[in-house]
């Protein structure tokens, strides 16, 4: 299965990474860091699930891939910089260098506004970490 046709975007230094395997994965809601309870993302493959899997478990690697997925849309999700800011941010804090360089890159296309919004999901997003590890 090929990825023609599907709308993308390239900023330096942040590569394209790319899966087929379709699977539902649950959103979540950004005001209460819990499962929403609204519907899943049809469409969204293996890659995406793992990945927020992985991310649950607190690793770099799934951040900085989770910014690249949603800073060039594709993998049955859009393009959302605030989303993707949030994870480049949370795997720079890791000491992730690309994503730092990530991070600053789609933030020139970002309003205060909305970089203010990323880092308040980052937040939300590691206390919710924190919470299941209690």
């Amino acid at each position: 299965m090929g990825t023609e046709g599907l709308p993308r975007r390239q900023h330096r230094g942040c590569p394209d990474k790319l899966g087929v395997t379709i699977v539902h994965i649950s959103l979540i809601d950004h005001s209460t860091g819990a499962p929403s309870r609204s519907g899943t993302i049809k469409g969204t493959d293996m890659l995406v699930a793992k990945c927020l899997a992985a991310a649950a478990r607190g690793d770099t690697s799934a951040y900085f891939d989770l910014g690249v997925v949603f800073s060039t849309g594709g993998h049955g999700i859009e393009a959302d910089l605030i989303e993707a800011h949030k994870w480049f941010n949370l795997a720079a804090v890791q000491g992730h260098e690309e994503a730092a360089w990530c991070r600053a890159d789609i933030s020139d296309e970002m309003t205060a506004r909305e970089i203010a919004e990323a880092q308040r999901r980052a937040r939300q997003w590691l206390g919710s970490i924190e919470r299941k590890a209690a």
